[in-house]
């Protein structure tokens, strides 16, 4: 048989005080006396009370709740960027709720429309797109919604990503320095912001050097792709001497398939270069040179803009674009001139 619930009314008898005084005690920055909170939390203790948050959002009009939405997880830039949102959301007094959708499509605007009946206070997607008649209906719904590590040209739309073009295309500059002419770049997915404008980073900083890419295959940011697109660049009478790949998550694989399987050094014989900079890319297996994605900034900006957003309806959306930096360990051939103090 069910127990009975308690309510705040309970509270408020055992306590010895009104109703509504129990309610300022458990509504952050509402003004109550030591005395009187000291006897609400008391009875709340004695008769195990738990304010009801969801009530509470029917009055305060809000449920302090924000919706995350993420293509997937094995990437693994995004579980550590989630841990992060998630903290800096809880020291701000708001909690997540996560669903897992696919990159674009009718998954997406599914789950989000889930989110909203959930009457979330605002949605971060991470890695996935949205359609006009989703984002009409968060328009309409007065929810905002910030997307993180991904853009999209939409005046609506606010975003928080890394300057994927400048972190490219000074790569490829570092690779040509190191006297690289067969440079070859495996993408992430081209149907994204990111893979798009990574891409067009890297052949810029190619032009500058003067060279053309040697190959260019996408990966889709998918392991198996990307190991796949390693056997297609050296499966030619001139493989390439170095390779940007367009995110860790391959690049790991890239590095796996091309010493493991294909018996080529690293980088002796070729020169790789990742970009997220993920603890794993600094492990003595891979020590990858790679673009860091400074995603402490990228989470705090997220977060500032988001919850600027819920707190003044008229604020118009913002693109966000954040500087990262080249970390250079092992994987790449280091150009003689480049400083000591940029390795580590």
């Amino acid at each position: 048989m069910a127990r009975d619930r308690v309510t705040s009314l309970d509270v408020a008898r055992v306590a010895g005080v009104s109703q509504s005084a129990v309610s300022r005690v458990f509504t952050p920055g509402a003004s109550v006396s030591p005395k009187t909170a000291k006897k609400v939390r008391a009875a709340a203790e004695e008769l195990g009370y738990r304010p009801n948050v969801l009530a509470r959002s029917l009055i305060t009009g809000q449920s302090k709740i924000i919706g995350l939405v993420v293509a997937y997880l094995d990437n693994q830039f995004y579980p550590d960027a989630l841990e992060r949102l998630s903290m800096a959301l809880q020291d701000r007094g708001y909690h997540i709720l996560v669903f897992m959708a696919s990159g674009t499509g009718a998954q997406v605007d599914r789950v989000i429309g889930e989110l909203l009946d959930y009457q979330v206070d605002g949605i971060i997607t991470a890695s996935v797109g949205m359609s006009d008649e989703l984002t009409k209906r968060c328009n309409s719904a007065g929810i905002p919604v910030v997307m993180f590590n991904r853009g999209q040209d939409d005046a609506r739309l606010s975003s928080v990503t890394s300057d994927n073009f400048t972190g490219a295309r000074e790569i490829a500059r570092f690779l040509a320095a190191g006297g690289h002419e067969r440079i070859a770049h495996i993408t992430g997915w081209t149907g994204s912001s990111t893979g798009r404008d990574r891409k067009a980073g890297f052949l810029a900083g190619l032009e500058d050097a003067g060279l053309a890419a040697h190959g260019i295959v996408d990966g889709h940011y998918r392991r198996a792709e990307a190991q796949a697109a390693a056997h297609a660049l050296f499966a030619g009478a001139a493989p390439p001497d170095a390779i940007f790949v367009g995110n860790d998550h391959m690049a790991f694989a890239v590095m796996d398939t091309v010493r493991g399987e294909l018996g080529v050094r690293i980088p002796e014989d070729v020169s790789i270069v990742g970009y997220d900079d993920v603890p794993l890319a600094d492990w003595g297996a891979y020590r990858l040179t790679t673009w860091r994605q400074p995603s402490n900034r990228m989470v705090a900006a997220t977060v500032e803009l988001l919850l600027g957003l819920i707190d003044d309806a008229d604020r118009a959306p913002e693109k966000l674009e954040i500087a990262g930096r080249l970390i250079v360990r092992d994987s790449a051939r280091v150009p003689a001139d480049w400083s000591e103090n940029a390795r580590v």
